[in-house]
């Protein structure tokens, strides 16, 4: 069996979300001090790649320890949409039904190809990245919970677009943009009460998602497999930075 690792790589310089603290990385021994090396990490859960829980959105919600394992890891897809990705792009169902077969029950993994300008990347551009990458509906929202799905991850800093989260008020600059890009004011396409829709709708039918996939995500695309997420028990946790491995039959 081979094993693909589809999470990017950690330091001091992942990102969290936006507007989030980095994350810390200290020594409190060392092995001309203690004979041995300890450290600290101290970071936000949104941290690289991550899991999601429930509780991140639904009040009184599921913690990160609360997932089982079977839930975790079981067969899904991972399907390339990055051909019809641009800046902004909506992502619809039919992005991921016109290029691969989704059962009830699978994991989704998308690749819209943004993870070519995360942190670390040979194209790093932060802000693109985060302020600019394409995002789902309402209506790909509901297909997820249409479709049962296990969990769903991407390679991009949200399942949601950018102007459909609390970027379009950190950054009013990247919404002033993006108006002037749609010619129209954002709650046209995206009102207001619709934040985070991608978190809202699935969350509550206990769907959740796996944020800032990547790795070596284009060496097992458009493919059927084994899908495993690796989160941190963490026992009142909103989220945990986690592995996400793809089993390719050998």
């Amino acid at each position: 069996m081979q094993l693909v690792d589809l999470t990017q790589r950690f330091s001091i310089h992942t990102p969290g979300w936006v507007g989030y603290p980095s994350p810390k990385l200290s020594y409190f021994q060392r092995h001309a001090t203690h004979s041995i090396v300890s450290q600290l990490l101290e970071l936000p859960l949104h941290s690289g790649t991550h899991l999601d829980a429930e509780f991140h959105i639904i009040s009184g919600g599921a913690d990160i320890e609360s997932i089982p394992l079977d839930r975790l890891c079981r067969e899904g897809v991972i399907v390339d949409i990055s051909e019809e990705m641009e800046d902004w792009t909506v992502i619809e169902p039919h992005h991921i039904t016109d290029k691969i077969e989704v059962r009830k029950g699978d994991i989704l993994i998308y690749n819209t190809g943004y993870h070519r300008y995360y942190n670390g990347s040979a194209e790093e551009d932060e802000e693109r990245y985060f302020l600019r990458a394409p995002g789902g509906s309402r209506q790909f929202a509901e297909w997820i919970v249409e479709m049962e799905l296990a969990w769903t991850g991407f390679d991009t800093g949200t399942a949601d677009h950018p102007m459909n989260t609390s970027i379009r008020f950190k950054r009013p600059d990247a919404l002033r943009a993006y108006e002037r890009q749609i010619g129209a004011d954002v709650n046209t396409i995206f009102p207001e009460e619709d934040l985070f829709v991608m978190h809202e709708v699935p969350f509550a039918a206990g769907i959740t998602h796996a944020e800032n996939v990547g790795g070596d995500i284009e060496q097992v695309l458009d493919r059927r497999c084994m899908i495993g997420a690796f989160p941190i028990p963490i026992q009142g946790g909103e989220a945990s930075p986690c592995r996400i491995v793809a089993f390719l039959d050998d």
